[in-house]
Order: C-alpha cells, then structure tokens, then sequence
C-alpha cells in the first residue's frame, strides 16, 4: 500500500505538528530517556532553521510543535554559521556545502529523521538491544497560526494530565509550561510568538502567563478522553490573575489535534489545500470539518484517508 503523501508548505514559514510513537510495548521511555530526548531536539533545533514552541515527551511517544522556515529564507552566511557550530570551525564550507545543507535544514523529515535516529542508536546502546524502536513514520499536521495554534499547544501541553502523570502542566518537566516554569525557558529554547494578535501583548513573560491560563481553563474541560485538571486548582489558578474563562471554547474533540492533514481558519484550510492537491490527482475534492466547541476552526483529513 502506498504511502500516504505528507503535508508540506515548503514556500513561507509554517507550523507542524509532529507525533511519533514507539513500536514497542508499554511504556519504555523512562525519565532519563526523555532527558535524552530533550538534548536532542535542542541539538537538532538550534542546527536546523526552525523554531520550537511546543512539546511533550511521554512514556510510548512524543509531541512536537514547531515553525520550519523555507528554503529562501536562510542566507549562505546564516549556514555557513551553523556548519561552523555544528562540525567545527575548520570545516571548509563550499557554495556546494551551502546549497547541499540549505535543502536539509530546512526539511521537516530530515530534521525529525535525525533527532529518531539518535534517540534509536542511544536506546539501543543503553539497553543492549537491536532492531526499530519508532512504530510507523511520524504524523504532521500543519496549523495555522493564533487561536489553531493555542488550542494545539494547550492539547500538548495537557498530555500529562490526561495520562494522569501529575495534577499541573508545570509539574511535568517534559512539556512546555514544565520546561517555562521549571527552566525558565533555559538557552531559549522555546518560541513563544503563537500568533495571537488579541492577546496584544509583547512582554514574554505576560504572553507566558495569558498561555498558562488558557492551558488551565481548557484542562478543566472535559474533552472525552483521560482525566482533566483539578476544578480546585484552575479556581486557585484563576483567583492568582486569571480574567478570562476559555471553558466554552475548548469542548472540541482530542483527535483532531492528532489525526488531521490540516487545521486552522476555513481560507486557511482551502489555501493549503489548494497549494498540496496536485498530490491527490485533479478530481479529488476535500471536504472540511468543523472543529466542536471551537468557533471558526475547521479541519481537513490527510491524503488518503477517508
């Protein structure tokens, strides 16, 4: 059966949700190998021209937000700044090198394909064992900046909660809001630009904040699947400066966040598609899906599924 054909925007900065499972049994990623993980994509990241603004790193899986710039808009010296870094400055970097390096790093599948692989060799290392460690290829989403993305980050970052892990998304060191509060965003780590003009505010600390609320109100939600954050807590959260409730526009359902093409603003969702379609053949017409509980949010299956 073929592969199925992967969303890709590979002409303007976009943002991708990346989840990818292991293929073994239980839960076999343990708390040091998460902090392994984590080295990773920080390696990974600061080589590659992207921009993290979300993650959690679980038992079987992991999620994985982040912004992927093209092709054009990385310059020859940028490059040649991170092969220095990366290899060494007595590496010889050629205009070849340049153009060869300005395609893989700005690739979402190389830049996945490294931090899997490192994370296979040190495993396997450690444990003594061979063979695959990730189940199937990763899952990508792309999401519209804003309202899409918030939602989907505050998803993420709900993760440990809903696998009743711990009662606070800050409690959980492998997430984002764990990695703000516990780090302090430590060597800057994570982007906080999530496109939300309404929230009108440039100090990163109030944009921290104003996440951590939405976070809290939408964990009090219950979506239908895994446990929600504590009533009590949210109501102690929200006393300390919380203004605005999110309840109402977060009763969506979890598998929209994992299982679709596409997710955003209906001209956002068409705009995508239009730009991918030559992959599904000219007769293929797409149908969007409103997303529940969340006004104006619709979503678009992958290629090849119905």
């Amino acid at each position: 059966m073929p592969r199925i054909a992967r969303f890709i925007r590979d002409n303007q900065p976009s943002v991708y949700h990346i989840v990818s499972r292991t293929a073994l049994q239980g839960l076999p990623i343990k708390d040091k190998d998460n902090d392994f993980l984590l080295g990773l994509i920080k390696k990974f990241s600061q080589f590659y021209f992207v921009d993290v603004l979300g993650f959690a790193l679980l038992g079987n899986h992991f999620h994985l937000v982040i912004r992927m710039y093209p092709e054009s808009d990385p310059t020859d010296d940028e490059i040649k700044e991170r092969l220095q870094k990366y290899y060494g400055d007595e590496l010889n970097v050629t205009g070849v090198l340049i153009s060869d390096y300005r395609k893989r790093l700005t690739n979402l599948g190389a830049y996945v394909k490294d931090i899997k692989q490192g994370f296979t060799r040190y495993f396997n290392k450690k444990y003594n064992r061979r063979g695959f460690f990730w189940g199937d290829r990763f899952k990508s989403m792309i999401v519209q900046d804003g309202l899409s993305l918030v939602n989907l980050l505050a998803y993420v970052d709900l993760n440990p909660i809903r696998a009743g892990i711990v009662k606070k998304p800050e409690d959980y060191r492998w997430c984002s809001l764990g990695y703000h509060t516990q780090t302090g965003n430590k060597d800057g780590l994570l982007s906080i630009d999530f496109g939300m003009k309404e929230w009108n505010e440039f100090d990163p600390k109030e944009i921290v904040r104003k996440y951590r609320q939405f976070v809290y109100e939408t964990g009090a939600v219950d979506a239908g699947k895994g446990k929600v954050m504590d009533k009590k807590i949210v109501e102690k959260a929200r006393k300390k400066g919380y203004k605005i409730s999110r309840v109402e526009r977060f009763r969506y359902r979890c598998r929209y966040f994992t299982d679709s093409g596409v997710i955003g603003g209906k001209d956002f969702v068409q705009e995508v598609f239009d730009q991918v379609k030559h992959l599904l053949g000219s007769k293929d017409e797409r149908k969007f899906t409103p997303v529940g509980g969340v006004e104006g949010l619709y979503s678009m299956k992958r290629l090849g599924e119905s």
